[in-house]
């Protein structure tokens, strides 16, 4: 098997990561660029429905700067555990299935890896990333089930 070429794994940067990066790289060609793309939602439109106007808080700006570093930094160690230059880790803000529909057709992927609880019941009907970013991908797709989070 020849393997894919450009493949974008979306993280979310729990320790559930690493697995779906390792089966990620393998399906990937010898040749093959890893892209690990983290989608932080900003705070505003989390909380958009709480407040319409303005910030949730004051100095809601700062604590989400601090997470975003944070959060950035998580990111670069997956980088340096798979071996993943820092041009391959992309720090993405907005909704996550949108920024990665619009990151796979701006890279040119042909496959995006990512993680899936496996939804159920309520949880099914009212969606998820997974199943988001699978009806709306333009190229092949891997949901790697990963165990439920306690």
């Amino acid at each position: 098997m020849s393997g894919y070429v450009k493949i974008v794994v979306a993280v979310d940067l729990s320790s559930e990561s690493s697995p779906i990066i390792a089966k990620a790289r393998s399906l990937a060609a010898d040749n093959a660029e890893l892209h690990l793309v983290y989608v932080q939602e900003p705070m505003d439109s989390v909380y958009l429905g709480v407040v319409p106007y303005g910030p949730v808080f004051v100095g809601m700006d700062q604590v989400e700067g601090r997470l975003k570093d944070e959060l950035n930094d998580k990111l670069k160690a997956l980088g340096r555990e798979f071996d993943i230059p820092e041009d391959g880790l992309h720090f993405l803000s907005g909704t996550p299935s949108r920024e990665i529909h619009r990151f796979v057709e701006e890279w040119d992927a042909d496959l995006i890896v990512l993680g899936t609880h496996g939804q159920k019941g309520a949880q099914l009907l009212l969606g998820s990333t997974a199943n988001s970013v699978l009806h709306g991908a333009s190229c092949d797709v891997l949901a790697v089930r990963v165990p439920e989070r306690d």
